[in-house]
């Protein structure tokens, strides 16, 4: 199973929406709560490239946001990825 890594932010909607999908795939998803820890936002700026959550990894690649994870469900991809195909 590939390591699946979230930037988060308890006020940001779009995290919701992205671990809900990830709950309804029942994969375990290491959450990186970015509101209180300027260098974990950091880190997750210079990962990116991005400034915005949520910031999704597999396996250490950029997925993106909540919108390019939705276009992979869409794709049906999301799943091959996740590594549950």
């Amino acid at each position: 199973m590939p390591t699946i890594e979230m930037y988060s932010s308890e006020l940001c909607p779009f995290c919701y929406r992205a671990k809900a999908l990830l709950a309804a795939k029942g994969v375990s998803v290491q959450i990186h709560d970015v509101d209180s820890d300027v260098e974990l936002r950091k880190e997750m700026m210079e990962r990116s490239g991005g400034h915005t959550v949520p910031q999704i990894f597999v396996d250490d690649e950029l997925i993106g946001g909540c919108d390019d994870l939705y276009a992979l469900e869409r794709a049906n991809a999301l799943d091959t990825r996740l590594g549950l195909t």
